[in-house]
């Protein structure tokens, strides 16, 4: 018995170990497997984790409107008086929907506005009403360039109250003319939509006006010196001078807008003085060209990356000398994307203008080419496709549509 007892045992501890051995073959294969699972559910969580933490390219986007020279005649500050004041509001009215679109909102202000209390006057010194600004600002204009030929009509009195009257309106930019040369040397950054911008401005004149010596600060001058812009030593000086007021302030904003005062009068095409300048400005790393001054509209235009507008044309006037050309100018608008701390300008479009009134100089009324009718300009529409033709004669590509 003891025997047969034996040779079971030996069965049963063989029974016993390949059963063991299952069973643990089985929990092995079974706990790797589960391993394997949740390594695989551990792995693609950390893809997913990892795919979610993707940051894509914020981006920021500025909306700029621009219209030309604000030049204000006796024969418009006339009609917008009042008894006791001025209202120019009314002539400004069917661009204000269009202009309060944007964010920023760029107009040139052709006359001084040195107020009443020193007398209103106009061509050949003009000084103007501070409500012509206030006309301005209720449209929604917060960029103004205020070196033009006519900066020094009325001396210094007029732009030290020029001045005064600017550095009163809260969230405007006004340049190129100054109190001081403290003032004068402010670096002027403001920031919309997390996006930096700045705007500086010059004449190419004064109309033969002096500065008063030691007060060069009344009014920014980049000058026509003499007759070869490539070898006149003075224009090379201002050249110099125009490099370092842009360089304490490119790489301090995202965008840098330059006004220029410049070009012939009357002339609907670019000079040498003004296509020198606008390439040396881009190659400066100028976004945006502002031009203004010929009193007619001139082509658009891109140098590199930067936006050349030779000249928007006059918003409002009343010349003695009526020409149709005078009462055209341009509105023009770019949408300004930052992406990447990097600056791309896009949607560039431009719509025309035309200042209206009657034969006895009444109802001034700036009318959108889009709202014209047969009552308002004979062949309105003929002339649109002439003045067309003269903002994209550089560049086809330009855009003259409404705009929205």
């Amino acid at each position: 018995m003891k025997k047969k007892k034996r040779k079971l045992n030996s069965r049963g501890k063989l029974i016993i170990f390949l059963f063991s051995l299952i069973i643990c073959s089985i929990t092995t294969y079974k706990i790797f497997n589960i391993y394997n699972r949740d390594k695989t559910k551990e792995t693609k969580k950390e893809t997913k984790i990892k795919i979610n933490k993707i940051v894509h390219p914020k981006e920021e986007s500025l909306s700029i409107v621009m219209v030309g020279d604000n030049l204000i005649h006796d024969k418009i500050y006339n009609e917008a008086k009042t008894k006791d004041s001025y209202d120019f509001t009314k002539m400004y009215s069917l661009i204000k929907e269009k202009v309060k679109k944007y964010d920023l909102a760029y107009y040139n202000q052709e006359t001084i506005l040195g107020g009443s209390e020193i007398g209103l006057s106009s061509y050949p010194a003009f000084n103007s009403p501070y409500e012509v600004g206030d006309a301005m600002i209720d449209a929604g204009f917060n960029l103004i360039s205020l070196a033009t030929n006519h900066t020094l009509d009325r001396g210094e009195k007029a732009i030290i109250n020029s001045r005064n009257y600017w550095n009163k309106q809260k969230d405007v930019l006004a340049v190129g003319s100054y109190s001081s040369e403290e003032e004068k040397k402010e670096i002027h950054i403001l920031t919309k939509n997390n996006i930096t911008y700045t705007l500086l401005n010059y004449t190419y004149g004064t109309n033969g006006i002096a500065v008063p010596q030691g007060k060069e600060y009344l009014v920014n001058i980049w000058p026509v010196t003499g007759t070869n812009p490539d070898t006149d030593k003075p224009y090379q000086d201002y050249k110099k001078k125009i490099k370092e007021d842009i360089n304490k302030v490119r790489d301090k904003v995202d965008v840098l807008m330059v006004a220029m005062h410049w070009g012939t009068e009357y002339e609907y095409e670019p000079n040498k003085y003004q296509k020198d300048m606008a390439e040396y400005l881009s190659n400066l790393g100028v976004n945006i060209i502002i031009g203004t001054h010929p009193h007619v509209i001139q082509p658009i235009t891109w140098i590199n990356n930067t936006l050349v507008i030779y000249s928007l044309g006059n918003l409002i006037s009343a010349h003695e000398v009526k020409n149709l050309g005078n009462r055209i100018g341009l509105m023009s608008s770019v949408k300004i994307i930052k992406k990447d701390n990097k600056i791309e300008l896009e949607s560039q479009k431009n719509e025309l203008l035309y200042t209206y009134y009657t034969n006895d100089y009444k109802d001034f009324l700036i009318i959108p080419f889009s709202e014209l009718n047969e009552e308002y300009l004979n062949n309105y529409k003929s002339i649109y496709e002439e003045y067309k033709s003269i903002v994209k004669k550089i560049d086809k590509e330009i855009e003259v549509v409404p705009i929205q």
